[in-house]
């Protein structure tokens, strides 16, 4: 008996998003999602390569192609933002943070490397992954860049992601950007960034709310706890974001069982 195989109320959360029949119509394909997308967590949990796959899954080179399709559709990103949405008034407090992945040797001795979010940086070859969280710490919006991009360089994309703008944000003071503050202002948002030292004007922040940002620091490392996460050994980028998509709807189980 193989591990962490899902359960009935967490295959019920992807089955609407994964069965949906083709606009085409036709015969459904002769696939069962439920044993894939298990095999799929197996992979994302352990960190093996692929062609080590239990046989239970069913073939390795199936699983993998149909989570490839997956990935490109933007069916996690559908799945994410769904769960988002459940959250209601959740949204009203948010946080911002970032967590840097190192790559694989394997994945970096590839061709092709280049536009597929992998950069150098102090850590060596790296991927910075960004992430939106609501008042719980759970992720609503996930951006991939170079490992040495800097933070605020993922801000634009990662409020686009969602239109729901919140009473407060909390954020490192790598986030300590005027362009930022004037831009969560407009959005009738209170920004809560502590300012660096070298900054002329000063900006205080408000200790008992900015102890909650803790909360998206304990989402990283829960979604670190995934090993295919934890060191990125996929070359392309939708396929590294999946896995991190795939990390980020497993952290919303328990709170929509428990709502």
């Amino acid at each position: 008996m193989i591990r962490g195989l899902m359960t009935d109320e967490q295959w019920a959360i992807f089955a609407p998003f994964l069965t949906t029949p083709s606009e085409g119509g036709g015969r459904p394909p002769p696939i069962d999602h439920r044993r894939t997308l298990d095999g799929i967590f197996w992979i994302l949990r352990t960190g093996a390569p692929w062609r080590d796959l239990p046989a239970e899954f069913g073939n390795w080179n199936s699983v993998w192609r149909q989570f490839r399709r997956w990935c490109e559709s933007g069916v996690w990103d559908v799945t994410l933002q769904t769960l988002a949405d459940s959250g209601g008034k959740l949204d009203m407090l948010q946080m911002l943070d970032s967590t840097t992945i190192r790559a694989s040797l394997c994945c970096r001795r590839k061709r092709g490397i280049h536009g597929q979010a992998l950069g150098r940086s102090r850590g060596g070859f790296t991927t910075k992954v960004h992430l939106r969280c609501n008042a719980l710490g759970l992720p609503i919006g996930v951006v991939l860049t170079e490992g040495e991009a800097h933070d605020v360089t993922a801000y634009d994309a990662l409020m686009e992601q969602r239109d729901s703008d919140p009473g407060a944000m909390l954020a490192d003071k790598g986030y300590d950007s005027d362009a930022i503050r004037d831009d969560l202002r407009d959005r009738g948002t209170v920004p809560e960034v502590p300012t660096k030292r070298n900054r002329t004007v000063l900006y205080s922040v408000s200790k008992q709310v900015y102890a909650l940002r803790s909360r998206v620091e304990c989402c990283i490392g829960h979604l670190k706890e995934q090993r295919r996460i934890a060191t990125r050994y996929d070359k392309l980028a939708t396929t590294f974001l999946g896995f991190v998509l795939l990390g980020c709807i497993r952290l919303w189980h328990r709170f929509v069982h428990r709502a």
